[in-house]
């Protein structure tokens, strides 16, 4: 015979009056329980009256626990979300786990009231057991289902941060990053960026010992010590993606030697082979920039001089040699060679820091027929420079506010930012013997406080200055500049200033352990 809404309400009288003898009502728990068989009004009041009395038969916690699971899963979502509602509420003792197996596992809803009450309820048990709740959560991380795994590493990557610290304890993030690290053997490209951001926010890794943990763990995955396939876009993604993780971790105490080391021994040399892993991306130029971002944390590298002379080879492809002169002393113009001002000035930034470690390179090391053409290479690329920084400057002059934020004008502000740079790291370079003293910002990244605290000066010059400058450089022509020079043509990139790519989903193909298609896990309710 059907449970009827009498029915129930009558067992809750009976338990609620009893106080202190509850357990000798077994059978009014049991007809609340069985309220679960029944239509749509007995299903809610059973999903409320349940957990209420839960405690007091735990030799029907199994029983209570299922009868409430059935509701979880009702086709009536009024109902499924009032029994997620009440499911902390049996996360007691040993029960956690399992509440937050199950509540983990109901992540897969499309329901989006439901899933915030799914992370509502999630977050809660954790204040309850947090160790129990990242049991329930790892396990499925580690076992469930893909949409399971896949939104239990998001809810891991957004709420771990926004838990106070008495619940998110020194022993709950020892916890996370031992968990973490076996659930990295075995991820694609996605899950790893979101559990590098779960990892990198936990307190007890911002020490230098705990940043340098942290390399080591993307150093794995990045496979340094495998050779580098140029052809296989999987393999070009994974090096992207690691290097990006890697870079906010090095300082002057966490070296970035490694990865520098690798990209000279086995990027540089095959820069033009790269296959891009998306399609509209100038793979060349975000290795470059990479490099150049990692460079200024480059500790005792082994092979120094050789891989410095691999960026001082990269740097001459791109500097051209000056055309011949024709009869009349002008450069006919079928002749004039492009100058990649962002890949030079990502090249001449790395090849700057590397060359403060062999500061007698140029001298010693460098023949003298090439460093005379390195010279003359230098010395055309900025006559070049010097006609488009005046041009940029007087481009730029005066404007300021919203005037500087037209496309065209980001554009021509980030040219001068790059020329500039490039400018002073040449001068460098000139000097006798070469120096390595000045300092400059690169130019896509973003202007450091201590710039934007520094005296205001005009607009488009204020925007477009390297650190490197100590004085304003007038907008007009210079005695030094020939009026007659015809300037060859200038490239910058189409995404200069900017760091556009973005981890694109996974990678393709099985990799066996680390990033790759991981093998078959279960599927179905393994509550």
């Amino acid at each position: 015979m059907a449970v009827t809404i009498e029915d129930l309400y009558r067992s809750y009288g009976v338990l609620a009056d009893a106080k202190d003898d509850l357990s000798q009502h077994k059978d009014a728990y049991q007809i609340i329980l069985d309220g679960v068989k029944g239509g749509p009004k007995e299903k809610r009041l059973a999903a409320q009256f349940i957990p209420k009395f839960f405690s007091s038969f735990p030799e029907l916690a199994d029983s209570a626990i299922n009868a409430q699971l059935d509701l979880c899963e009702d086709e009536d979502v009024s109902i499924r979300r009032q029994a997620i509602k009440e499911l902390p509420r049996f996360a007691t003792g040993e029960n956690i786990l399992r509440v937050a197996d199950i509540l983990t596992q109901l992540l897969q809803t499309d329901d989006t009231p439901e899933f915030n009450q799914v992370n509502g309820a999630l977050v809660s048990i954790f204040k309850i057991d947090a160790k129990g709740t990242l049991g329930g959560l790892f396990s499925q991380i580690l076992q469930g289902e893909d949409i399971v795994r896949e939104r239990a590493i998001k809810f891991l990557s957004t709420k771990l941060k926004t838990l106070p610290e008495d619940v998110m304890t020194k022993e709950m993030e020892d916890y996370v990053f031992a968990e973490t690290k076996k659930v990295l053997e075995d991820v694609n490209g996605e899950e790893f960026v979101l559990l590098m951001r779960v990892v990198s926010g936990l307190r007890v890794l911002q020490t230098v010992t705990g940043r340098q943990q942290l390399v080591e763990l993307v150093v794995e995955q990045a496979f340094l010590e495998q050779a580098l396939n140029p052809a296989d876009p999987d393999t070009v993604d994974r090096l992207l993606q690691c290097t990006r993780q890697a870079l906010p971790l090095f300082s002057k105490n966490v070296h970035s030697t490694r990865f520098v080391t690798y990209f000279c021994e086995h990027v540089l040399p095959n820069l033009s082979a790269l296959t891009s892993p998306v399609a509209e991306l100038d793979i060349q130029l975000e290795v470059l920039k990479l490099l150049a971002e990692m460079s200024p944390f480059c500790g005792d590298m082994e092979k120094l001089e050789p891989n410095l002379n691999m960026l001082f080879i990269k740097l001459l492809e791109f500097m051209p040699v000056p055309p011949e002169e024709a009869e009349n002393g002008e450069n006919p113009a079928s002749e004039e060679p492009k100058l990649e001002f962002s890949y030079v000035e990502c090249l001449l930034f790395g090849f700057h820091q590397l060359g403060k470690k062999l500061p007698d390179f140029l001298i010693e090391k460098v023949d003298a027929e090439r460093l005379k053409d390195f010279k003359i290479r230098l010395q055309y690329f900025a006559r070049g420079l010097q006609v488009y920084i005046r041009q940029l400057r007087v481009a730029l002059q005066g404007k300021s506010g919203d005037a500087l934020k037209t496309d065209e004008n980001k554009i021509k502000v980030v040219a001068l930012k790059i020329t500039n740079n490039i400018n002073v790291l040449i001068k460098d370079l000139f000097h006798n013997p070469p120096s390595f003293k000045s300092t400059v910002s690169l130019s896509w990244k973003p202007v450091q406080k201590a710039e934007a605290a520094a005296p205001k000066r005009p607009s488009g010059e204020e925007m477009g200055t390297g650190e490197g400058i100590k004085k304003q450089v007038s907008p007009q022509p210079r005695r030094d500049a020939r009026q007659i020079y015809n300037p060859p043509s200038g490239k910058f990139s189409a995404t200069i200033g900017n760091f556009t790519y973005e981890q694109r989903g996974g990678f393709r193909g099985g990799r066996g352990r680390g990033f790759g298609g991981r093998g078959n896990r279960s599927r179905g309710r393994i509550y």
